[in-house]
């Protein structure tokens, strides 16, 4: 989870603690990259393949 943290926060989207644990922080910070992004809501707030695909691609 650090890493997702890092990443996310590395695209502005997430400003809490980095302490690997997937929060209401991480949560929202996820949920609002998969909107800019257009991922499909269903997977909106979870780290799923297609969001990782597209966060770390």
């Amino acid at each position: 989870m650090e890493k997702l943290q890092r990443l996310l926060a590395a695209r502005g989207l997430y400003r809490g603690k980095i302490n690997g644990r997937f929060d209401w922080r991480v949560e929202d910070a996820v949920s609002e990259f998969q909107y800019d992004r257009g991922i499909d809501h269903m997977e909106w707030g979870f780290y799923g393949p297609v969001t990782r695909k597209a966060l770390e691609g």
